[in-house]
């Protein structure tokens, strides 16, 4: 065993000078003090090849000086064994990174899952539906476990309790635990079948959504229905019935409304475009705006401004994703969905209207399941579009006045 020079009192007393210094305790054994203060152990041995090689042992006073020298002799032993400190150190610190890997809980993996994959979301309300259902239903039964040490079992503790209450939670909540094992499983952090896997698994354990849940879509107010529900929510007062008003004129989705910038619009052309990244298909949509759209933007107190359309309690704040499905249950609609108002859209272009199929779909931004058809069509059909946009808007109109048009005459397709 090397002679020990130092003494523990040396240690702490060493003060920091203009240049880094040493304090040798002999075999190759250092304390190092820095200008800055910082005080570390260091090693130095002759490698096998005879160059001189330097590893780092630790700062003091987090290893003390005998927990320094029982690294030394440690250290010394593997030279004399010929291996190399300082790569048994790199390989030791890339062990030790591989473990912490190996230990993240299900929770901390869903966060990364969540962290990745939110950027290509186009409704930031999915960041926090994952995070929020994640936190509420699967976190206190497997949050903090690996995900090799989830089966199927603990993911059947989640699911049950809720699965024939809150049965589409419930399944989506399914497919989310799927997804973060999965991704588990690609980074070799778990081996073999999903246990949150349906098809050929859980589907043999769960009753099919499809024999649970009551409905399988957004509830819709049957279009013949517009014009007594536009009088009434044109009566309701706030920001968020002059939202939904708007977004069932423009037939958009709920995150395309919700964040609705006055820079996208062009009211002198009655046009709206909204950009491509709150998009669903991630391609930018131009919007026809008809006239009674225009009408109710200039009415808005943030017309004239700049940021938001439909701006929140708080300066620059949105709107809750929450605030249109309030005003319906204001109306007492809870039946009713904001989304729905799509397929009430849908219904009367296809019932009341010669408009062309593909011009109902590109007006809801509908993505061409018909690659061939997707790769030859290059336009957005938007002369098409904003003559059927301004048909249902006259539509909803006429619903709302005296004179009701009577079901045969809008069947006829005079409309379009």
């Amino acid at each position: 065993m090397a002679e020990s020079l130092l003494r523990d009192l040396q240690c702490r007393n060493a003060k920091p000078r203009d240049k880094a210094y040493r304090l040798c305790d002999g075999g190759g054994l250092f304390l190092n003090i820095k200008p800055n203060g910082l005080r570390y152990w260091q090693f130095r041995y002759t490698k096998p090849d005879g160059r001189e090689g330097l590893t780092q042992i630790g700062p003091y006073p987090r290893v003390t000086l005998d927990a320094a020298r029982q690294a030394r002799h440690e250290l010394r032993a593997a030279v004399s064994r010929g291996d190399d400190p300082a790569t048994l150190r790199k390989q030791d610190k890339a062990r030790r990174k591989i473990e912490a890997a190996r230990s993240l809980t299900f929770q901390q993996c869903a966060t990364e899952f969540i962290k990745a994959r939110s950027v290509e979301w186009a409704n930031p309300k999915h960041t926090q539906q994952w995070t929020n259902t994640l936190k509420t239903y699967a976190y206190p039964f497997i949050g903090s476990l690996r995900p090799q040490d989830i089966d199927t079992d603990l993911v059947l503790r989640v699911l049950q309790p809720i699965w024939t209450k809150k049965n589409e939670t419930a399944s989506r909540l399914r497919g989310r635990i799927e997804n973060v094992m999965d991704w588990a499983k690609v980074r070799g952090l778990r081996d073999g079948e999903n246990p949150a896997r349906w098809s050929g698994h859980l589907d043999q354990l769960l009753a099919a959504p499809s024999k649970v849940q009551k409905g399988g879509h957004h509830a819709a107010l049957p279009y013949a229905d517009i014009g007594p529900f536009m009088i009434e929510l044109h009566a309701a007062n706030g920001t968020a019935a002059r939202l939904l008003e708007f977004t069932i004129l423009t037939a958009v989705r709920t995150g395309e409304s919700l964040y609705a910038d006055w820079a996208e619009f062009d009211l002198d052309a009655m046009l709206w475009t909204v950009p491509a990244e709150r998009m669903k298909a991630k391609r930018e949509h131009r919007v026809p705006l008809p006239p009674a759209a225009v009408a109710l933007l200039k009415k808005l107190p943030t017309f004239g401004g700049a940021g938001l359309v439909f701006e929140g309690v708080k300066e620059g704040r949105a709107l809750s994703n929450m605030a249109m499905l309030a005003v319906l249950k204001r109306m007492k609609r809870d039946e009713l969905t904001t989304h729905g108002f799509r397929s009430t859209f849908r219904d009367w272009a296809a019932e009341c209207t010669a408009f062309p199929n593909e011009v109902a779909e590109m007006a809801l931004a509908h993505a061409i399941r018909d690659k061939t058809e997707s790769a030859y069509r290059r336009g957005d059909l938007f002369d098409k579009r904003r003559a059927l946009m301004h048909a249902w808007a006259e539509y909803i109109d006429q619903q709302t006045g005296a004179n009701v048009i009577p079901l045969d005459e809008c069947r006829d397709g005079s409309t379009g």
